[in-house]
């Protein structure tokens, strides 16, 4: 049984978003590609060049299916949480910048996850896309207990008149990047490697709230964020570099993860930016931060005036990085 979504459709640029498959259009040799695609890295990006490579040599149409939530989000445990690198529409923001003709957002529920493989590629894949041809990479499962893979595909292509490609394994590890290994760099704090994989700055969106405004009692207003997304992945505890869009403006900062030590003793995690040459009341507001680079640990200082001292000197170092 195929789950659906009410119809609805956004344009961004020449890229068409429908979430559900109520409402599909008839497509024009399209070329599919399926997948979680979370940070939408450079691994990713060699399968999404090569549909529209392969949608342009036949006058087609490159399309890319996609889920909401994040399968692993619905059929995982609380043992294995999933950190996402990418919202649904930081997903589309990225994915409209490469140039697809079309993404489809499928709700993803455990009953869509139940479905046979062999009702899957012909409920689902055929009858709602009729694709001209099939472009996954080479670790593509899918149907119920990810029993369904390029092996399967293959045997059946012929009856439903599709072509064919896999996108081998020697590709995809010749850009070194998974998903994984992103959230563990961004874990460990290894900001330029999670962004020479992602191809892109990290980013985080958050909404302002109220916090304990010490930070204007020392020459150090800041901004503390709730992240916009519960299961977006926070990067490792630090004072980083950043880049903050507020009201289509552009500020540089830098932002502290972290727990206060010198101000808390038992303090919960909390996420602080301090927005240079900026004096304004935003409470409420989301910002967009980009993470540029960590610049060092969190530390518990002795006093004040010693925090304040290195908080000069780490806006020195960030100013240096965002220049």
């Amino acid at each position: 049984m195929i789950v659906h979504l009410p119809p609805f459709t956004e344009l961004y640029d020449a890229m068409k978003v429908y979430r559900g498959i109520d409402a599909l259009p008839e497509f024009k040799n399209p070329v599919v590609t399926i997948g979680t695609f979370d940070g939408v890295h450079a691994g990713h990006r060699v399968i999404i060049e090569r549909i529209r490579k392969r949608a342009a040599e036949i006058h087609g149409q490159s399309i890319l299916i996609t889920f909401e939530p994040h399968p692993r989000l619905v059929l995982g445990t609380q043992n294995s949480p999933l950190n996402l690198l990418t919202t649904l529409d930081e997903k589309i923001e990225l994915l409209q910048q490469l140039g697809i003709d079309f993404l489809v957002v499928v709700p993803f529920t455990k009953e869509f996850a139940s479905i046979s493989a062999d009702d899957y590629i012909e409920d689902f894949l055929i009858n709602h896309f009729h694709p001209h041809s099939f472009v996954i990479g080479y670790d593509h499962h899918f149907g119920k207990h990810r029993s369904g893979n390029f092996r399967m595909l293959e045997q059946v292509k012929e009856k439903f008149g599709f072509q064919l490609e896999e996108i081998p394994v020697e590709e995809i590890e010749q850009v070194a990047v998974s998903s994984t290994k992103i959230r563990q760099a961004l874990l460990e704090g290894k900001i330029q490697i999670a962004n020479d994989y992602l191809c892109a700055p990290y980013r985080l969106q958050g909404t302002v709230i109220h916090g304990d405004q010490r930070g204007r009692l020392i020459g150090f207003p800041t901004a503390n964020l709730k992240a916009e997304d519960p299961h977006k992945l926070i990067p490792a505890v630090g004072v980083y570099a950043v880049r903050v869009t507020l009201h289509d403006n552009i500020y540089m900062g830098m932002m502290n993860i972290g727990f206060r030590p010198t101000v808390h003793e038992q303090g919960s995690l909390s996420l602080e930016v301090h927005l240079f040459n900026f004096n304004e009341t935003i409470y409420d507001d989301i910002i967009t931060v980009d993470f540029i680079e960590r610049i060092r640990d969190e530390q518990k200082f002795d006093h004040i005036d010693m925090l304040v001292k290195q908080l000069h000197q780490d806006k020195q170092v960030a100013i240096s990085l965002l220049s």
